[in-house]
């Protein structure tokens, strides 16, 4: 079976132990409540009480259907799925979701508990609520923009990608921002919209992505670009597994009067990082001896 898909079991199992747990204590707190038990004369003598207990069987209850609907969606997922197919972001969604509903049935009971009706206290702020949905304009698309994408096979936990002039890996979707890692280990946040809005390159769907390097090369003296992609490609040989040398380009981006800038850039696999990482070095020392070289012969 699938590491994932197992891992999901074993969470969803752990859930069902707790979720049998809060039945049992609803239906002991609904009994007490509701029934002509020995706590009656104090929940008619204490108000307060009585909201407290309201409340918390209120939460509960609302609790145990998001758990319910979670766990009977995450069942039928599961079994339509294939091992291979099984995505991270669908769990991610919809423990988002879940959250999200949790923390309304939160809401609702600390009015519960202090005697305040959600009905009609949510009609008494109808002005100011509207006022709130207009300044929280951007943070709900945000979470619309992030649900969609949770729900979307466009986009998955670990996929290499490009938005704007941002490249790396996908560490986590939250209903605020998209999380990527550089290779330099960096963390960077991008807004939801902007990632549904922006053109995105998702290198890891066709499992290869371009490694660039770009150089700037005095052009005082001659500059023979043949001999140098030569050399680059030679280096590149050695990880023909990983790396597609007969792919590789190297050219000129741009001319000025004192240099002239040069790129250098080859395709490999998505996920073979430890390699990416090893190239990459061994082209920029290559990039800087030609560097040198070409200072020496300017010198002579």
């Amino acid at each position: 079976m699938n590491h994932l898909k197992s891992s999901i079991r074993t969470k969803e199992n752990a859930r069902r132990r707790n979720f049998a747990l809060k039945l049992v204590i609803l239906v002991i707190l609904e009994v007490f409540y509701a029934g002509d038990t020995f706590l009656r004369p104090f929940l008619e003598r204490y108000e307060m009480l009585g909201h407290v207990i309201r409340a918390v069987i209120f939460l509960l209850s609302a609790n145990l259907i998001i758990s319910l609907g979670r766990i009977i969606t995450l069942r039928i997922y599961l079994q339509q799925r294939e091992d291979a197919k099984v995505q991270p972001n669908f769990m991610i969604g919809i423990d988002r979701i879940a959250t999200l509903l949790n923390v309304i049935a939160v809401l609702i009971s600390l009015m519960l508990a202090f005697g305040i009706r959600p009905l009609e206290f949510l009609t008494s702020i109808t002005i100011v609520a509207a006022a709130i949905a207009l300044l929280t304009k951007e943070y709900i698309t945000n979470i619309v923009n992030g649900l969609i994408m949770m729900f979307s096979d466009q986009l998955e936990i670990g996929d290499k990608i490009q938005i704007g002039k941002h490249t790396g890996f996908i560490r986590d979707i939250t209903l605020i921002n998209l999380v990527l890692k550089n290779d330099s280990g960096e963390i960077i946040l991008i807004p939801n919209s902007m990632a549904l809005t922006s053109d995105v390159v998702n290198f890891s769907k066709n499992n290869t992505h371009q490694v660039i390097f770009d150089v700037e090369m005095s052009a005082t003296n001659e500059i023979h670009l043949v001999p140098l992609e030569e050399k680059l490609v030679d280096l590149l040989q050695k990880s023909k597994e990983t790396v597609f040398p007969e792919a590789a380009q190297l050219n000129v981006l741009e001319r000025k009067a004192d240099t002239v800038l040069v790129r250098f850039q080859f395709p490999i696999k998505t996920g073979e990082k430890a390699t990416e990482i090893s190239i990459k070095k061994e082209i920029n020392q290559a990039l800087i001896d030609w560097s040198h070289e070409q200072r020496k012969a300017q010198l002579l």
